[in-house]
């Protein structure tokens, strides 16, 4: 390895090497529970907490406490004891411990276990600065113990994190779980981590280069350390404290204290350059570092409040740890694996050279697959440059499965060899610089070009979520060469469904040129021209070019989002001056009631006689009883993801619909009065979304507002009153968004509710349907002439699928209309009923022994109740609305009715 061209901690003689399973396996593993993960995350809760807590909790943490003690030890020239390693171990156990009940104790929320969890993750960083302490305080002079003073700074931050992570996990109301949540994580990432890398890398980049230290790098370090630390209190501390400038300063402090030890980085790299993986990954990771450090810097800047500020560091926070926390673990793992385990030159070099394979192209992919995520992609994209990010670094799991078999081939062979004189012929280990530089560029090249081929086909795949449309039929003529053409510049924004200025006025024959920006708050927009040209698809605060061409007749724009244009996102461009020429006219104009550009004309509607395929299976409408009530309100933490996704609403139709969880209507909500909710709403489509729970009172100026994809809230309310209440997505167009999937019930039992033998749940919906595949037609919903009328989101699935029940038995039938335009008079065929609760109230009591009955349970859309009744007699009974048409549009269903074995 040529160490003595390198006075960092791995010149000295090292302790500890040889495999040891508790030092070298936990990493693997919770690197394996990483990736597990990161590819069944839609079927966990809490996905995103659960993907960063396994990387930064387990993997990292451990890492932190095996190698800075590792490394201290070889700075510092100790000697260790068997005992020493015995409590090293105690240490380890307690930190991987009191990680895995961290994430048990948030997954099961069962908060008194996270708070044990996070008191051990304590009490192990307590006991390792401790140990650190006493071992610098004990030891000779050395000029890189600077980097010791690191590690201990580092440890004492960790409890402060813990302890910020148990209280936020309590519960806590916006905005103090914003600041709370930005500080946990400036504590973590720029403390516990933030100080361990900076303090490392001042000696293990050089090594890993093998090339010398800078001259100065000693003192550079042990000066930027109080700058280091000091800034990670004054953000953390402001932050906490809901000053959005002084957690700017703290971060802005932070950044100069890098900038100190910088120079040393570079020295380094300059005498010479990265190429194997190791030391490329550590380079990419602190070029990740420092940039997320200045995108947090500037949301600082640029937020209003605290609330704004939760959602712009809720994006960055996933490029910390993927662009930083995970390559800077993979890389530094990458050289240190194979120099712990020892042995001698043949065996860490076949280590190393395992771990070193394919290292250019893993590193460009992983990489650009990771910025290109940054960028405003649709969602398709995004997942597939996710999936090659996933692929890029999850290959270093077998990978160190390889090196770890190699390294023990290796040993066996040098053994088997020694004293032999081919046992001595190579040298040290060399990186991966001994391939040609012509090898490393192409694949670096082929790493880049995969990732713009999964955005190729994405992008094909998807075109319309890309902002990409097809041009229009036939274009105006335009006999004025564009490029002699004179040209106006227009500054447009697009803000509260309008465009401004709504008209703008050309002379004819002039190039127009929009420069149109997105500043509303929460909606995604984009500007259509009847000519084909078009913005793209703009997130809040981006703008776009667009280039209309020469104006040589009237044209028409507009916002092509779904039900935007009918809002009143129009514009319009006046040619003034000279006539138009004959036939110079608008291809698609508004007044025409054209299609959209890149909206398909519509199609033949659904064939409500067909039946589903072989093995179709209804949606299960079975309430399932509430758990004992224990006298105590019960709290409900649940998360909503929004998802766009193809789905069947009849049988062979297919529509694309916006959903809670992957389902049209949502999941159902069931408790008791008294009952707390947090639902956490994370953003996983492509334009704005909301939710509105009807089931709370609370002012909806923030649970309730609109967030743009790849954000999230969090919407917290007391049930207190009961009923069966709608929830849906409140962004306009409201009746677009709720007639294409985003609706749902939550159930509040009456206090008094009695045991039945069934409870079922109908959720009554319409569907205005587009083209095939494509999402709802607004104007057909703005008409309010469904095509279909559904129970639970399918067109008579209860017909194909029928609920099942004895004679005899009481069952109850929990009713929701959802609309968003249709009334309903929910009547069971053949039945009669004894019970009836209309919103909130006993409209007949079977109680009450009257003797009374009723026929249906009349609700208009946003109204609930429930129904009960008991089928004497064996056989096949209907249920459906009153409202005979919509029951033929799909409002239909079976009871059907055995006598009992």
């Amino acid at each position: 390895m040529n160490l003595p061209l390198s006075t960092g901690p791995a010149a000295a003689k090292v302790p500890g090497r040889g495999f040891w399973p508790l030092r070298d396996l936990p990493t693997a593993l919770w690197l394996i529970l990483v990736v597990v993960v990161a590819l069944v995350h839609r079927q966990l809760p809490a996905p995103r907490w659960l993907l960063i807590h396994l990387l930064l909790l387990g993997a990292l943490s451990h890492a932190i406490l095996v190698w800075s003690q590792y490394f201290a030890t070889a700075l510092l020239k100790r000697v260790v004891t068997v005992q020493e390693r015995r409590r090293q171990s105690l240490r380890l156990g307690l930190m991987n411990g009191g990680a895995a009940v961290v994430v048990a104790g948030v997954l099961a929320e069962l908060w008194p276990l996270t708070l044990a969890g996070a008191l051990l993750v304590a009490v192990a960083a307590a006991w390792h600065g401790a140990w650190l302490y006493r071992s610098l305080r004990g030891a000779l002079p050395s000029p890189y113990a600077a980097s010791v003073r690191y590690y201990i700074a580092a440890a004492c931050f960790l409890p402060i994190g813990a302890g910020l992570g148990t209280w936020i996990s309590a519960g806590l109301a916006s905005p103090l779980h914003e600041r709370l949540t930005l500080a946990h994580a400036l504590v973590n990432l720029l403390g516990w981590v933030g100080l361990t890398v900076a303090g490392t890398l001042i000696t293990l980049w050089p090594t890993m280069l093998r090339t010398r230290i800078a001259p100065h790098a000693a003192v550079r370090l042990r000066r930027a350390l109080p700058v280091l630390a000091a800034s990670v209190l004054v953000a953390a501390g402001g932050a906490a404290a809901g000053l959005l400038l002084v957690a700017a300063l703290g971060v802005l402090g932070y950044l100069a204290g890098l900038g100190m030890t910088a120079s040393p980085f570079i020295h380094a790299a300059r005498a010479k350059p990265p190429r194997s993986f190791a030391t490329l990954s550590v380079l990419s990771a602190v070029c990740w570092w420092t940039g997320t450090l200045v995108w947090t810097l500037y949301a600082l800047a640029a937020s209003g409040d605290w609330t704004q500020m939760g959602r712009h560091f809720d994006t960055i926070v996933p490029y910390l740890a993927a662009g930083f926390a995970a390559q800077i673990l993979l890389g530094a793992l990458s050289y240190l694996v194979p120099v712990a385990l020892g042995g001698g030159p043949r065996p860490v070099r076949a280590a190393a050279t395992a771990f070193d394979r394919g290292a250019a192209w893993r590193v460009s992919m992983a990489n650009a697959a990771l910025l290109a995520c940054a960028l405003p992609i649709s969602s398709l994209v995004r997942v597939l440059c996710s999936v090659l990010y996933l692929g890029a670094m999850g290959s270093f799991i077998p990978l160190l499965f390889t090196a770890l078999k190699a390294h023990r081939l290796a040993k066996k062979e040098a053994a088997e060899s020694a004293g032999q004189p081919r046992a001595r012929e190579r040298g040290p280990v060399e990186p991966e610089g001994a391939r040609p530089p012509g090898q490393r560029l192409g694949q670096a090249a082929a790493g880049l070009m995969s990732v713009v081929l999964v955005i190729a086909v994405g992008v094909a795949l998807d075109p319309a979520a890309a902002g990409i449309r097809p041009p229009a039929a036939s274009t105006a003529q335009q006999p004025v060469d564009p490029a002699n053409a004179p040209v106006k510049t227009v500054q447009m924004t697009a803000k509260d469904m309008r465009f401004t200025p709504s008209t703008i006025e050309v002379e004819a024959g002039t190039r127009l040129v929009i420069e149109l920006a997105n500043t509303d708050a929460t909606q995604v927009h984009d500007l259509v021209l009847a000519n084909g040209s078009d913005s793209g698809r703009l997130a809040p605060g981006q703008s776009a070019t667009v280039d209309a061409g020469v104006i040589t007749a009237d044209m028409e724009g507009w916002c092509s989002i779904v039900g935007h244009k009918q809002m009143g996102m129009v514009m319009r461009i006046v040619v003034t001056g000279a006539a138009a020429a004959p036939g110079d006219t608008a291809p698609e104009t508004f007044h025409g009631h054209l299609q959209d550009a890149g909206q398909p004309p519509a199609a033949a509607g659904p064939d409500l006689q067909a039946q589903p395929a072989d093995g179709f299976t209804a949606r299960n409408p079975v309430l399932d009883p509430l758990p004992a009530d224990t006298g105590k309100p019960a709290l409900h933490k649940q998360r909503f993801t929004v998802s766009e996704l193809q789905a069947e609403v009849s049988p062979g139709f297919t529509q694309n619909l916006w959903t809670f969880n992957g389902t049209a209507p949502g999941p159902v909500l069931h408790g008791r009065i008294g009952d707390k909710f947090e639902i956490a709403l994370y953003n996983d489509g492509t334009m704005g979304h909301s939710i509105d729970f009807h089931a709370g009172s609370l002012a909806p100026d923030k649970p309730m507002r609109t967030i743009a994809p790849g954000e999230e809230l969090t919407y917290t309310f007391t049930a207190t009153k009961s009923g069966i209440w709608m929830y849906h997505c409140a962004t306009a167009p409201m009746s677009s968004h709720i007639a294409n999937g985003m609706y749902g019930a939550v159930i509040i039992e009456p206090e008094d509710l009695p045991a039945v033998d069934k409870s079922y749940v109908m959720v009554q919906s319409e569907y205005y349907l587009g083209a095939e595949g494509q999402p709802v037609d607004v104007d057909k919903t703005a008409g309010g002439n469904p095509d279909l009328v559904v129970f639970n989101g399918y067109a008579n699935q209860y017909s194909f699928d029928p609920l099942q029940v004895a004679t005899g038995e009481r069952i109850r039938i929990w009713v929701l209309v959802a609309g968003p335009n249709r009334p309903s008079s929910f009547h069971v065929i053949g039945g009669q009923f004894d019970t009836v609760y209309f919103e909130g109230a006993y409209q007949l009591d079977a109680r009450d022994r009257t003797g009374g009955g009723s026929q249906s349970l009349a609700l208009a859309p946003a109204q609930g109740g429930f129904v009960e009744l008991a089928l004497p007699e064996a056989g096949n009974y209907p249920f459906v609305t009153h409202y005979m048409s919509d029951g033929e549009k799909g409002a239909h269903g079976m009871i059907r009715v055995s006598d009992p074995n």
